[in-house]
């Protein structure tokens, strides 16, 4: 006779997988996709819905800023929300509110209309996004079985921004601007269609404890004042007043909130959450990279269609390699090993493979060939981001009490929002800056041909930065394998781990015979 230890009566569930989870998986994934498409689908339509509604060039950041504020400042809010209402619901809410505000977004008649549908968008993708992560952190179990789970879902994570350049090309290219928001409506009802009718989220999971609303309070407005501050300084500068307001305010803010959560009985983000080693190194070494990715969208959509001149489709086709890449590192890389190496041994050399893809592009010049330079580099990137993405989006759930899936899941989501407004931020000041500097130290070519100076300024300026963005996928790859000390997972069931304890060796069950 077999018996079962370690397990208290909210991992029950862990013993029965539901066996409709790999359907469920299928609608997760394109609710995951829709969210992290929308973050660049718009970019592409953006000059064409200015030049529609009218929207001046001072106010035109805010059709990208209203989403991320909305979504980078509600995020740990909306995991709460999950934890407390159950996760298929708060899921299917966000999926229809996305829905909605993205019709509202395709309609708008004016700025004000567009702006508040970006707010609502984001507001509603902050519950969507962290019940889609915690609801395969509970469905999915088995070491193995989350393997893949999470191969596929760090693909999406990953690769859905260069999937919305493509889409957003096509559809502003052959359609219009408006099909960008539209296109979400779909995959929203889709998506929620299938989830009503397939999740079963595990009993005894949810945290009914009452809501912290002043942590809520906090959280909120210190994340939204560092998001802020972060968007400003890439329009008004480091220097200017309210963005060196904006930071002081998110330090006190936030400093106030992590005070608070020490004390107080129901924490918003149960401090057990992030204080553990091995989640904590993969929510700063996840940050870390998404700031280096952020900077590689930015610049190399410049580059390929400012010097090369590509069309906003070849645009988006060009980053193909990069998605094949991301696809075959999660799901075929990291998937594969996840089971038989310690996480870190995937972190570490997937974030260090993606900075020698990184690397690769600081040799960027107006004549660069793309199957010489960047093809390599964007096959590079992708493997290492996938074959990282996928362990870190894992064990960044892996050992946390079910009822706080939902808020260990926003942290993961967090790291990403704040990772992204400061790779905008801060790479492309530092390409701003040494763009500057070029075409001052090259005044005679200007004199003689000045289109060809501010080309290769700009191509200055955005090597100069890539250096960086290549300094923080080390730094990010230092992190990993220095912080992150857990072991491979096993082939068992996972643990959901009752302490904020590091969670050492084989993450599973332990199953004693007598």
């Amino acid at each position: 006779m077999s018996k079962t230890v370690g397990l208290d009566k909210t991992d029950q569930f862990s013993l029965a997988p539901d066996p409709s989870r790999w359907k469920a998986l299928a609608f997760i994934a394109l609710a995951q996709l829709m969210v992290v498409l929308d973050a660049t689908i718009v970019n592409i339509a953006l000059p064409s819905a200015q030049h529609a509604l009218h929207i001046s060039d001072a106010n035109k950041q805010w059709v990208i800023t209203a989403y991320a504020l909305a979504f980078g400042g509600l995020l740990l809010f909306g995991g709460r929300i999950a934890d407390l209402w159950g996760r298929k619901r708060t899921f299917v809410v966000g999926l229809l509110g996305f829905a909605a505000a993205s019709a509202l977004g395709g309609a708008a008649t004016g700025e004000a209309m567009l702006l508040g549908s970006r707010a609502l968008q984001g507001a509603f993708g902050a519950l969507l996004a962290p019940a889609a992560l915690s609801l395969l952190a509970v469905m999915f179990t088995d070491a193995k079985e989350r393997a893949k789970a999470f191969g596929i879902y760090g693909a999406i994570a990953g690769g859905g921004g260069a999937v919305g350049l493509i889409l957003g090309g096509f559809l502003t290219e052959y359609l219009n601007w408006r099909w960008t928001f539209f296109v979400n409506i779909p995959f929203a009802i889709v998506a929620a269609l299938g989830a009503y009718l397939v999740i079963r989220e595990p009993s005894g999971t949810r945290n009914r404890s009452p809501l912290d609303v002043p942590g809520v309070v906090l959280s909120t407005t210190g994340l939204v004042a560092l998001v802020y501050g972060f968007t400003r300084a890439e329009s008004a500068g480091w220097s200017d007043a309210l963005t060196i307001t904006m930071f002081i305010a998110s330090a006190v803010l936030l400093a106030a909130f992590v005070t608070l959560e020490a004390k107080v009985r129901h924490p918003l983000l149960p401090l057990r959450v992030i204080t553990n080693r091995n989640r904590g190194g993969v929510y700063l070494s996840l940050g870390l990279a998404i700031i280096a990715m952020f900077g590689l969208f930015l610049f190399l959509t410049y580059y390929l269609q400012v010097v090369k001149g590509f069309s906003p489709v070849k645009t988006g086709f060009a980053f193909l390699p990069m998605i094949a890449g991301m696809i075959t590192g999660s799901t075929q890389i990291g998937a594969r090993l996840m089971t038989r190496v310690a996480p870190r041994l995937l972190m570490g050399p997937g974030f260090l493979t993606a900075a020698v893809g990184m690397l690769l592009l600081t040799q960027l010049d107006i004549d660069t060939s793309y199957a010489g330079v960047i093809l390599p580099a964007q096959i590079l990137l992708g493997l290492g981001m996938g074959t990282a993405f996928m362990p870190a989006m894992s064990l960044a759930t892996i050992g946390v009490e079910p009822r706080d899936a939902g808020v260990a899941s926003a942290m993961v989501n967090t790291s990403q929002q704040v990772g992204g407004a400061i790779g905008t931020a801060l790479l492309n000041t530092i390409a701003a800056s040494a763009t500057t500097a070029y075409a001052t130290g090259h005044l005679a070519l200007g004199a003689t041909n000045p289109e060809l100076l501010k080309l290769q300024a700009m191509v200055h300026g955005f090597s100069a930065a890539i250096w960086w963005a290549v300094g923080i996928l080390t730094a990010a790859a230092v992190i990993a394998v220095t912080l992150i000390n857990t072991g491979r997972p096993g082939g068992g069931p996972v643990a959901q781990s009752g302490s904020g304890d590091d969670v050492q060796d084989e993450v599973r069950i332990p199953v004693v015979a007598h």
